[in-house]
């Protein structure tokens, strides 16, 4: 059974990446469509994989923590991470208004009052407050001029703020079409460029890298 749920969610991931290919491969992605989107990245099959808990205990964020959750998507580490910061705060940005429109509701319905939904422009996550953790799952390969981005978001950070980025490894077999793929040292390089040093990585996702950056 475990090995067919895989299947369909390998199945799903592909038509995914099918619509990603049909995108340009920046952040002005469009996802329209919420809850179809919801049947593909909130599949709990995708658990066995993303790890979400591991990754969340991994960062370890106080109770209290502002945290901007950008590409959020429909939520799917939003909620998680709103449950283990109940005393903080989680913005979840997107560029795609139905998904905001769509994690508003599911806020609501989940009670999470710690969720703050927020449309951002593919150039500036427009968060209101500064955060203690920027985190970008499958997103950062979607921005445009990644240096002027992250140079941007440098003051939306608390000045012992951190950002978290997760993607898919080139040769993970879920996830974008490769040629959109950065690898890890890729990320490395651009983002001190950007004027961040590596903090810490992190290596038991086995599709996805993940890495911690320091200004």
């Amino acid at each position: 059974m475990a090995k067919r749920t895989m299947s369909a969610w390998a199945l799903a991931f592909l038509l995914l990446a099918g619509a990603w290919a049909q995108a340009p491969p920046t952040h002005e992605h469009s996802f329209a469509g919420a809850e179809h989107w919801a049947g593909i990245l909130d599949d709990p099959a995708r658990d066995s994989w993303q790890r979400p808990h591991e990754v969340i205990q991994a960062l370890a964020l106080a109770p209290d923590a502002v945290v901007a959750d950008i590409g959020a998507g429909t939520g799917y580490f939003t909620v998680r991470i709103a449950h283990m910061t109940p005393g903080g705060r989680v913005y979840a940005v997107d560029i795609e208004p139905d998904m905001i429109q769509h994690l508003a509701v599911r806020a609501r319905l989940e009670k999470l009052q710690n969720v703050t939904p927020l449309l951002g422009e593919p150039n500036d996550p427009m968060l209101p407050d500064p955060v203690d953790l920027a985190l970008l799952v499958d997103t950062y390969h979607h921005i445009g001029d990644r240096e002027a981005y992250f140079r941007r978001l440098k003051g939306h950070l608390k000045p012992a703020g951190e950002v978290a980025i997760i993607d898919f490894n080139a040769d993970s077999p879920i996830g974008p079409p490769r040629a959109e793929r950065l690898t890890a040292t890729n990320v490395k390089k651009e983002m001190a460029q950007a004027g961040y040093s590596l903090a810490a990585e992190h290596t038991f996702l086995p599709n996805q890298y993940f890495l911690v950056f320091r200004p």
